[in-house]
């Protein structure tokens, strides 16, 4: 049996669809199982024992769609008995279509239900936690398989985690003392904290704990942003910033961030990651996000703020709906509204 699941998008996502492939191979322990991923968010499933095989969709196909449909008919070729599309955009109906897979699972949507033979309709109940989860692990039902309590996780190497450790020990790193990573930029400006908040966040971070040491999480093409940030800070604060320690590639990061005792930041990959790696993580969500999908795993090591949190008044409609105000509301989200929060994560 060769089943294939498909997940073209952002790191967070393709890390947390790689849950399907435990309960797959739960399921289906002879079974081949494949992943057509963007191919810059391999690393995350990299070393992943459940996955056979990744196949990697380039800017080519994403761009020529004489490509994609190269790309379509060679999955068609590769006689797949199931496929599970989690991605559920035009690509990917057209990769599905071609694979003339016996079963073909995806998302409810009224224009596509030709395609499949399972449109599973996502759980609309919008105070449940950790949707993102939830609405993966239904599209495994129509198999038969029905789980609740499975976890991203990522495998590093015994080699790469000794060596990002003697690699931190090398620039100066103190492993004895608190070691925080901070997610100073999201993924775009419409998910990335005020700087002179996050700043001040930063700020509380060492007068909370002076002999805390703090890595930025900022890749060279963003090394601007991040100094303005470090810019922003005290000079007290600044003398605690390693700011040339930073990971130049994402599993170096991951490596780096393995001894990290928290990640605090933007909401997004770098959360996701953090906590695939069993890293303790403070996120802060854009104002436009639904807390409720991506706050996954929310526990006393796992803590999240939302303006919702703070004025639920504002929100008289779905969170989607202000992603053109974000840039005033994340000015009402305040440090000061969870300054409390954070001061007791970092106990």
């Amino acid at each position: 049996m060769k089943i294939l699941v498909i997940q073209q998008k952002m790191i967070g996502d393709v890390l947390t669809s790689s849950i399907l492939f435990e309960a797959l191979r739960h399921k289906y322990p002879q079974a081949q199982l494949h992943y057509i991923i963007n191919e810059h968010t391999y690393p995350v499933v990299e070393n992943n024992p459940f996955i056979d095989h990744c196949i990697l969709f380039t800017k080519t196909e994403e761009k020529s769609k004489k490509a994609l449909i190269k790309f379509a008919k060679n999955i068609q070729s590769q006689h797949y008995d199931i496929v599970i599309d989690v991605y559920s955009k035009l690509s990917s109906n057209i990769i599905t279509a071609f694979s003339k897979a016996k079963t073909k699972i995806s998302y409810h949507k009224s224009y596509t239900t030709f395609v499949y033979d399972y449109n599973i309709k996502r759980q609309q109940n919008l105070e449940a936690n950790s949707l993102a989860i939830t609405h993966r692990l239904q599209l495994l039902k129509p198999l038969g398989i029905e789980v609740e309590d499975l976890q991203p996780k990522i495998y590093l190497t015994e080699k790469e985690i000794h060596d990002s450790k003697q690699f931190l020990e090398d620039s100066g790193i103190d492993l004895n003392h608190p070691l925080y990573m901070i997610s100073v930029l999201g993924s775009g400006e419409n998910k990335t904290y005020p700087f002179d908040y996050m700043a001040r966040l930063i700020d509380e971070i060492i007068n909370e704990k002076p002999k805390a040491q703090i890595l930025f999480n900022y890749i060279p093409n963003q090394e601007s942003e991040a100094r303005a940030i470090y810019n922003l800070c005290t000079p007290i604060t600044q003398k605690q910033i390693y700011f040339e320690i930073f990971g130049k590639s994402l599993r170096e990061f991951l490596a780096i961030t393995k001894h990290c005792d928290a990640l605090i930041g933007n909401e997004g990959g770098a959360i996701n990651m953090a906590k695939a790696l069993n890293i303790k993580t403070f996120a802060i969500f854009s104002p436009w996000i639904n807390k409720n999908t991506w706050n996954l795993f929310e526990n006393k090591n796992h803590v999240s703020v939302h303006l919702k949190d703070f004025n639920p008044e504002i929100y008289n409609q779905e969170e989607k709906k202000f992603k053109s105000q974000t840039e005033i509301l994340y000015k009402q989200l305040k440090p000061e509204l969870f300054l409390d929060t954070l001061r007791t994560f970092l106990k």
